[in-house]
């Protein structure tokens, strides 16, 4: 099993960029990567492959993943979600090519055991339209920018998050 290079900070975007809404976690990262990064920072666009997403984590001390969600809120609302609201997730059963944020976690734990970062946190941003060849949303593009300045200022400020 390869291992990632070692960093203390690993920031995911995960989503489908051809998808509208669903690409707002790799539209963030892309958006990141034009700023200033500090050393020891990954920026990793996970695209829908959670199983890369969880090998990924492997190594590093700070996880910050970045997803879409659909519960039926305003569009563009954003919802962090700490990690110890995330302890103990079941991974995913059956097809293992395919499953959401919450199911990479749950996995990367059962894999990476001693090994799973410290320190994990959730940004999900409500998308609107998940129709194939659609842009971002207005609301959802503006939730993005919104995220990006957040988690840059955590970076700057040595915070992550």
């Amino acid at each position: 099993m390869l291992t990632p290079p070692p960093t203390d900070t690993l920031i995911v975007g995960c989503g489908n960029l051809i998808r509208g809404d669903d690409a707002a976690g790799p539209v963030l990262i892309r958006l990141l990567s034009e700023r200033s990064i500090p050393a020891g920072v990954r920026l990793v666009d996970g695209g829908t492959a959670g199983m890369d997403v969880a090998f990924a984590m492997r190594g590093a001390r700070k996880v910050v993943i970045i997803d879409a969600s659909h519960i039926g809120v305003d569009p563009g609302t954003i919802h962090r979600v700490p990690g110890e609201e995330l302890k103990d997730l079941s991974p995913p059963e059956g097809n293992l090519h395919r499953f959401r944020w919450d199911q990479a976690l749950g996995f990367a734990q059962w894999l990476l055991k001693d090994e799973y970062p410290e320190d994990v946190t959730v940004w999900l941003i409500e998308g609107e339209s998940f129709e194939p060849g659609a842009p971002l949303t207005a609301s959802v593009q503006t939730a993005v920018e919104r995220v990006v300045d957040e988690i840059h200022a955590g970076l700057e400020a040595g915070d992550g998050q």
